[in-house]
């Protein structure tokens, strides 16, 4: 295996999760403010492994298995702070809704990979907006604090909620791609 700077970028952000998990739940002032910074750090290095690596040529089939592994991971851990941090159902409805198709559709993936049709599930278009979406309500809900007059906790509640639906939508897009080898 060979680590490159994109690989090292993706298990530098596998190494940040139980990180910003403990700080998260670390007893001083703005601890959850410095747990966001930390996500949004993995945010970036998700955007920027990917990026590098196709860039310098430098893809590896390290970097394909850990990839999804590690962003998965990470919005996975981070939802379930949020949601143990404020248990409303207003919250755990759509953080279910996301965490659900994340496993749905990684199961999906591997399932066409292993029919040698995983180009059918790609990711799309609407599946890079519902990551920035899902990026930016965790960000906003960890961080909790209003940014001078930005209700950043609100903003982040809407940016979820949008999250869920694209995160809908790009479910049945990927469900009706995959629809003709389903239904056999």
């Amino acid at each position: 295996m060979e680590m490159n700077i994109p690989n090292i970028l993706t298990s530098l952000r596998v190494i940040l999760i139980p990180v910003i998990a403990i700080v998260f739940y670390m007893d001083f002032d703005y601890a959850r403010q410095v747990a966001a910074v930390l996500f949004l750090l993995t945010a970036i290095t998700d955007a920027l492994d990917g990026y590098l690596a196709r860039k310098w040529d430098q893809m590896s089939k390290f970097g394909a298995f850990l990839d999804p592994v590690a962003d998965k991971l990470a919005v996975a851990i981070a939802l379930l702070l949020v949601l143990q941090a404020d248990p409303r159902v207003a919250i755990g409805v759509p953080i279910g809704i996301i965490i659900g198709r994340e496993i749905t559709i990684s199961a999906l993936r591997e399932w066409m990979a292993e029919l040698g049709k995983r180009a059918t599930v790609a990711v799309s278009i609407v599946g890079k907006l519902k990551t920035i979406a899902q990026m930016t309500a965790i960000v906003a809900l960890m961080f909790e604090m209003d940014i001078w007059f930005i209700p950043t906790y609100e903003l982040g509640f809407i940016a979820l909620y949008v999250a869920a639906a694209l995160t809908l939508w790009s479910m049945m897009s990927y469900l009706k791609a995959a629809w003709p080898e389903l239904k056999e």
